[in-house]
């Protein structure tokens, strides 16, 4: 089983002697993203991806990878998601997962020609435009939600509170979805903040439970456009963060009418966009 967490000496410096002590720190791991699709006759296999992420729940994010990517739309997509062997390299086998499509799902190989690879503090790196990233987004719900702006105050800590990891190692990022009572539905962690997502909605995928259109996200960072795209494949109108919003975030979330709320604290917050969706 994969372990989150690494266990390590560390010295520690403050007004007293320094002081050698056992610490954790969160994992940090290559994972390799295979993709196996055509015919039956003639099935074909390209290594889409390697991403740096925290282990656990791969095929979750492998799911809301290719989800989110605008690879695949349904689970009935989807023959298999399973670790796969590689003789010849180093990797441990939980570090190479294959992803099977079924054969009527149609991949344009030119169009991954160019393996990516994905860092865990930038979801993008390596793709040569925006043109190249955009993926097709849907119009969101025609029924919008509200929040009230104090149960937005709320949720910071609750998303704190189940970050079992952080409080061990506090170097995880989360994406938590709540209801507009501020009920947590459900949450993932990981070194990557795009992976966290993807893990998230990657889990909504396996459940059957997207679009995510009645539910809030909340992440533990800034909020960046590929986070945006993301959230709008998976429905979702609302997004509110501790940290800022990008340019390109903003300008995305007002072309989709979605609502971003930024530098969420206990006590204020910012709203850049949809400001309709929050009861002040």
């Amino acid at each position: 089983m994969a372990i989150p967490v690494q266990a390590v000496e560390i010295v520690r410096i403050g007004p007293n002697a320094p002081e050698t002590k056992p610490d954790l720190v969160v994992s940090e791991e290559p994972l390799e993203i295979r993709l196996g699709h055509g015919p039956v006759d003639n099935r074909q296999q390209f290594s889409l991806s390697v991403t740096m992420r925290t282990p656990g729940n791969d095929e979750a994010l492998c799911l809301g990878f290719l989800y989110t990517e605008g690879i695949i739309n349904a689970m009935d997509e989807v023959i298999s998601v399973k670790y796969c062997e590689d003789l010849g390299r180093n990797e441990g086998t939980e570090n190479l997962m294959r992803v099977e499509l079924k054969p009527f799902v149609e991949i344009d190989n030119e169009q991954f020609k160019r393996n990516f690879y994905t860092t865990s503090s930038c979801g993008v790196c390596g793709k040569a435009s925006i043109d190249a990233i955009k993926v097709s987004c849907e119009a969101l719900s025609s029924t919008p939600i509200q929040m009230g702006k104090e149960v937005l105050f709320s949720l910071p800590d609750r998303l704190r509170a189940s970050q079992n990891v952080f409080k061990h190692t506090g170097g995880l990022h989360a994406a938590g979805l709540f209801d507009v009572h501020g009920e947590l539905i459900v949450h993932h962690e990981d070194v990557g903040r795009h992976n966290a997502l993807d893990k998230l909605i990657g889990s909504g995928l396996i459940k059957g439970s997207l679009p995510f259109s009645n539910s809030i996200l909340v992440l533990s960072g800034r909020i960046s456009f590929e986070l945006v795209q993301k959230a709008l494949r998976a429905g979702i109108q609302i997004i509110a963060a501790v940290g800022a919003p990008s340019s390109l975030a903003v300008n995305l979330a007002e072309e989709f009418g979605m609502t971003l709320v930024g530098f969420l604290k206990t006590d204020r917050f910012n709203i850049y966009t949809g400001k309709e969706r929050v009861m002040v």
